[in-house]
């Protein structure tokens, strides 16, 4: 955006001045800072010169009150950890590197009075508790790099760090502008800004699209919903503004949505989609109640190619790290080209980390299943046993999920019995691509009713799946 807003009724300013009462009513402090000036000591709103992106004036307070135990030498480093030049780093190596600080702390060693070494893991976001983090919200921040000077129309912070990137255009002009002249300009210009970046959204009033620092724009995804798939899909900055940047559900995109994925040519960072982000809940939900659904958490339905295991990795990580529990995951295909395709999403985004999680045969699943392991992949027709012996039971653990992939296929409904057999106490979830039919009894009985529904045409419409005719 070019005109400075506050003075005027350029479409410009009619677009940010909602998009800034959107944030005050989810209870972030906004201000403007088009005029900031850097007297001796920093700024007036927190930061020290227009080449520094983190609010040290924010962010160290956070750290005490986050790390009350903690001396102040100890979140100095923490803060110097931080804000360290990453400059000779790739920009999504950067981004990686300080967003598992931001996920999983800062972790330091340092010596104490006595000359001990002490290690420590400082927390920089309070993911459970969304309220004790600060929020705030500048409009027209100015950004200095090596050679220009930049200014963003809204830059969204979280204890003093740039999390939150917004791009706006005029209501008549074409969005794909704000993609291509602004934000890939900003990338090179004032690359420190988007280290430490998690989301970034694209406006221009009338349509809004979301993704990430590596996101061509092909990947940026409209957001149409924003508590539950029943909703009429309406796209609208305020749809888009409410259903990522509410406290609670940003905190829950960036801590259990986001991946780094290694892909040909380098590291892409994923964020869900909408229909993932409120599918996935849905089955934590599902998995919450447990013991009133008897281990069936549900069929997750998201038409063939709109992601589905990725929704099955952002499931598993956010039980893992959200939930109580020393949880297995067993993913069960049917066909060797889909355990191949589901285990190298998974070990590419770094979910999976052990060498041997995949069973290779029957005998070999079973001595997995007594095992303790994060993630075994298997083949169904693995389940199967010679002559129509009964199958042996392997473990009565109830922390068990089994993730069945196309879980109405033939085979299922014969091998289904063998899974409860060895695995009495575990809970299943089906994800499939295509619907279950009224015939398919057996599946229900095994994996419950649907938990999460996206449908063809709700993915065409959204541009998830390309349109057949």
């Amino acid at each position: 955006m070019s005109e400075r807003p506050g003075g005027d009724y350029s479409e410009d300013a009619l677009v940010e001045q909602p998009v800034i009462h959107l944030f005050q009513d989810l209870h972030w402090e906004t201000a403007n800072c088009f005029d900031e000036t850097f007297l001796p000591g920093g700024g007036s709103l927190g930061w020290e010169t227009p080449e520094e992106v983190v609010l040290f004036r924010r962010l160290k307070p956070a750290l005490k009150k986050m790390n009350p135990d903690l001396p102040p030498e100890v979140i100095d480093l923490a803060i110097a950890e931080i804000v360290r030049d990453r400059s000779t780093m790739s920009p999504v190596s950067a981004n990686r590197e300080i967003y598992q600080m931001i996920k999983e702390g800062v972790r330091l060693q340092y010596r104490n009075p006595k000359g001990e070494t002490i290690a420590e893991n400082v927390r920089v976001i309070d993911w459970n508790n969304p309220e004790n983090n600060e929020y705030f919200l500048a409009s027209q921040f100015w950004v200095s790099g090596d050679l220009y000077k930049r200014r963003a129309d809204l830059v969204g912070f979280i204890n003093g760090i740039p999390l939150v990137f917004i791009e706006l255009k005029a209501s008549h002009k074409d969005l794909k502008k704000a993609y291509k002249d602004n934000f890939r300009d900003y990338k090179t210009s004032i690359p420190q800004l988007f280290w430490y970046n998690g989301i970034v959204i694209l406006s221009n009033g009338s349509r809004s699209v979301i993704g990430t620092i590596t996101s061509e724009w092909e990947h940026f995804n409209e957001w149409k919903r924003i508590n539950s798939e029943g909703e009429e899909g309406i796209v609208s900055i305020e749809t888009m503004v409410r259903g990522t940047c509410d406290k609670e559900k940003f905190l829950d995109l960036i801590e259990n949505f986001t991946l780094f994925v290694e892909i040909t040519g380098g590291t892409a960072k994923v964020i869900a989609k909408n229909h993932q982000f409120l599918g996935v809940n849905n089955a934590i939900e599902a998995l919450k109640g447990i013991r009133e659904n008897q281990g069936r958490l549900g069929v997750f339905w998201h038409t063939q190619g709109s992601g589905k295991s990725y929704s099955m990795i952002f499931f598993s990580q956010k039980v893992l790290r959200k939930l109580s529990g020393n949880w297995t995951f067993v993913i069960v295909t049917d066909r060797l080209e889909l355990d191949d395709q589901i285990y190298q999403n998974f070990a590419h985004s770094g979910a999976v980390r052990e060498t041997q999680a995949r069973a290779e045969s029957g005998e070999d699943l079973q001595r997995l299943l007594r095992e303790d392991h994060r993630y075994i992949f298997t083949l169904i027709q693995k389940f199967r046993t010679e002559r129509g012996e009964p199958y042996p039971l392997l473990t009565s653990r109830s922390d068990i999920i089994v993730i069945a992939d196309e879980a109405h296929r033939t085979q299922y409904d014969t091998l289904a019995l063998n899974m409860r057999t060895a695995l009495p106490n575990a809970a299943f979830i089906a994800f499939t691509g295509t619907p279950l039919i009224q015939t398919e009894q057996k599946t229900r009985e095994v994996f419950g009713d649907y938990v999460s529904v996206y449908t063809y045409r709700q993915s065409t419409e959204d541009g998830a799946t390309d349109p057949l005719y």
